[in-house]
């Protein structure tokens, strides 16, 4: 059964996403109880997840970005905006206007299930892992970083021709980090204790 989003990113055909119903259910509940909020619409939600590949060995083999680009429309179900260089920076062989990353902006149901996969499925997967840490930027969002797409399981393993690195960002409307690490850690992010 396949799932058509509006553009407010709510379900036209097909169930709500898991953490989206979770949110809704139990963590709006229990952030106003932990913070005292006096209005539901005060409590802190998730407003975006930005996935973004620097590819800056593009430069020497054009067949990366291609690859990176395809590896991303896998993970994150569309399509990646691709990064070009500002400046020329002579002592890297970059000229201006060179691609140089790609980056996915998911919202609504595609960022729900993208944020599910992504707890339940690839974190799991990473070798030697002891937990996120628990560094916010100071605005309630986090950022965490993967060294290979491989942990996700849309990725077939022999098929990848360049290992490649990402950013993950979560972008939530907590004004402060304990807000946005209590918002994460409710929806199920593995924080190191």
């Amino acid at each position: 059964m396949t799932t058509t989003t509006t553009s407010s990113g709510g379900s036209i055909a097909g169930k709500t996403p898991r953490l989206q119903q979770l949110y809704r259910d139990k963590i709006i509940g229990a952030l106003r109880k932990e913070f005292g909020y006096s209005n539901p619409m005060m409590v802190p939600r998730l407003m975006k997840i930005v996935v973004n590949m620097g590819v800056g060995r593009a430069v020497e083999n054009k067949n990366r970005i291609e690859a990176a680009n395809k590896d991303l429309t896998a993970i994150t179900g569309q399509k990646p905006l691709i990064r070009k260089s500002r400046g020329a920076v002579s002592g890297f062989k970059l000229r201006e206007g060179y691609p140089i990353g790609i980056a996915v902006t998911l919202r609504g149901s595609r960022m729900w299930e993208f944020l599910d996969r992504l707890i339940t499925l690839a974190i799991p997967r990473i070798r030697d892992f002891r937990g996120l840490p628990t560094k916010l930027d100071g605005r309630g969002n986090y950022t965490m970083g993967l060294s290979e797409q491989s942990v996700f399981p849309e990725i077939q393993l022999d098929k990848v021709e360049f290992v490649q690195g990402m950013d993950i960002t979560f972008v939530t409307t907590a004004g402060t980090d304990k807000e946005g690490l209590a918002l994460l850690a409710n929806l199920g992010m593995p924080f190191r204790k």
